[in-house]
């Protein structure tokens, strides 16, 4: 049984780019801009595999050892979103039931936001504690960077879109995501704001939020679609910002806070992700519903955020932690993305049927999905976030 280090209810505290890489069906690639280039991470290519990856369909291994620990333990710091201890049909719980059957190497586990995680691990470089950090872009770019990762080349990464896997073996996408929006559907019977411009609305005055750039991975990804939607001329952007402001509640470091609020109706608008609004409106926020705003060109869009897996420089039990990544990356765990998490796999040739998927799918139908280069993102980063800062007067 996996052990819970700690889990502070925050989600997405920091921020598939190839459509390709999910098998979605339906959706748009749109490379407008400059910075719009083919890859998630331009001049990325798989890394070599460690050893030959499982043929589909392969039979699970048998006689598994006993979950007593013999296998020794791995530690994993992630951002939140795929663990809950209070309901056991998650992905992280499944997955990591199934890994110490198969292993006996216990998970202890430790939850943060995106930024968090980051932070954490790199606190305690000089004597690392985790194994494995699964975090979103760009604190994984970060993390790697600060020379926090070492190169890994898991088993069956070469299934993996390469675009979503680093060109130095430093980390690869484990599930996908994207980036939404919600609105609270009795609040707003008529349907959600039609582009980014309708949201300076008056009407929306102290009824919306969004999570704070630079703090938190959505609301980072909120300031990253925002460029894109306004040409990525960041001037016209940083002005949109500023005028927002007016409607805005004010900052959030947690994005999944945001949920609540507007199942109530506190917050007619905020933003989020597909994977946590999607089950979260199925489970808990009946009132909530996902869109995804026009930009100038009257074009609904959107950007895929996925969970990134890297090894951790230093760590205490590297070897299990790369089986653990190469357990996240294995069949059965891809095809459980979709099924229990309500995710996208980032295999290529794994193709799900699950009625969730089918769902997923419906929902991005019509929704251009545009390409970002996180290492320009990372570039800009700290002066893009500062940019936000003094449009909004509210420090990161």
């Amino acid at each position: 049984m996996s052990q819970v280090l700690s889990r502070p209810r925050t989600r997405r505290v920091g921020v598939l780019i190839a459509v390709g890489g999910l098998a979605l069906t339906g959706l748009t690639a749109c490379a407008s801009s400059a910075h719009d280039t083919p890859a998630a991470v331009s001049g990325t290519s798989p890394a070599a595999a460690s050893s030959s990856c499982p043929a589909l369909g392969a039979a699970a291994p048998t006689a598994p050892a006993k979950a007593d620990g013999s296998g020794g333990q791995v530690t994993i710091y992630s951002a939140d979103g795929l663990y809950d201890a209070k309901d056991d049909n998650n992905w992280y719980n499944q997955e990591f039931k199934k890994f110490t059957a198969l292993t006996g190497i216990h998970v202890n586990y430790s939850e943060d936001g995106s930024g968090g995680v980051e932070t954490k691990v790199d606190s305690e470089k000089s004597n690392p504690k985790a194994d494995v950090i699964v975090t979103l872009p760009p604190f994984i770019q970060k993390a790697e960077a600060s020379g926090l990762l070492q190169p890994y080349s898991p088993v069956c990464v070469d299934k993996v879109d390469p675009s979503l896997v680093d060109k130095n073996g430093q980390w690869e996408a484990v599930m996908g995501d994207y980036l939404s929006f919600i609105y609270n559907t009795k609040m707003l019977p008529a349907g959600p704001p039609k582009t980014w411009s309708d949201l300076l609305d008056p009407k929306f005055a102290k009824k919306l939020q969004y999570s704070t750039p630079g703090v938190a991975g959505d609301g980072t990804g909120v300031m990253i679609a925002a460029i894109h939607a306004f040409g990525d001329d960041r001037n016209a952007t940083w002005d949109y910002f500023k005028k927002l402001q007016s409607n805005n509640v004010g900052p959030s470091k947690s994005t999944g806070a945001l949920e609540s609020k507007v199942n109530t109706g506190d917050l007619w608008v905020a933003n989020g992700d597909v994977q946590m609004n999607y089950v979260d409106s199925t489970t808990q926020y009946p009132n909530n519903k996902i869109f995804f705003p026009a930009g100038n060109d009257g074009k609904p869009s959107t950007f895929s955020l996925p969970y990134m897996a890297g090894l951790v420089k230093g760590a205490p039990n590297a070897d299990n932690g790369k089986k653990l990544i190469d357990f996240l990356l294995s069949e059965g765990a891809q095809l459980d993305a979709s099924k229990v998490a309500y995710g996208f796999p980032t295999r290529t040739d794994i193709k799900p049927t699950d009625s969730n998927y089918a769902a997923l799918t419906a929902l991005m139908q019509g929704v251009t999905v545009f390409p970002v280069d996180w290492n320009e993102v990372a570039q800009n980063y700290n002066s893009d976030v500062k940019a936000w800062d003094g449009a909004t007067g509210t420090p990161s």
